[in-house]
């Protein structure tokens, strides 16, 4: 735990929260400023300020948790979608540097965007950044 972590004080009982769901690694609580009814954040009980900095198999039971989750966060708010949200760092939005994922209930009545203008682009600009992100990939995990 990070002691002055709000997130890792919710899933340490110290801090209040509305947790609809909690497993031996996960926990879900609704977001104190929802975007809608339902919104819900689902976090590791073990601090990693981001998903950069978590091993893949915690990874991996965060978005178990995310996917259990988002089916009741929709029955319930009786949403036309969900978004799911997860930023990485300042400059991506993030605001609570414990990782965590947004379970956002969405209607068809909202044009909520919540990304920038799409760019154009060219494949040799693709075809470089895919790459660089392959050569990237497998110096990290040379078994992919």
């Amino acid at each position: 735990m990070k002691e002055d972590c709000i997130f890792c004080k919710i899933a340490d009982k110290e801090a209040d929260a509305t947790v609809v769901y909690e497993d031996s690694y996960t926990l879900a609580f609704l977001d104190i400023h929802p975007l809608n009814p339902g919104h819900t954040l689902v976090i590791p009980k073990k601090h990693y300020p981001n998903m950069l900095e978590m091993p893949s198999e915690e990874a991996g039971r965060v978005f178990s948790s995310v996917h259990k989750v988002m089916k009741g966060v929709q029955k319930a708010s009786a949403a036309d979608g969900i978004s799911i949200g997860q930023s990485n760092g300042k400059a991506a939005s993030q605001e609570v540097f414990h990782m965590h994922v947004h379970i956002i209930p969405r209607f068809s009545h909202e044009m909520m965007s919540g990304f920038p203008n799409r760019k154009q682009t060219h494949r040799a600009e693709l075809d470089e950044i895919g790459r660089k992100i392959k050569l990237a990939i497998a110096a990290k995990h040379p078994t992919f």
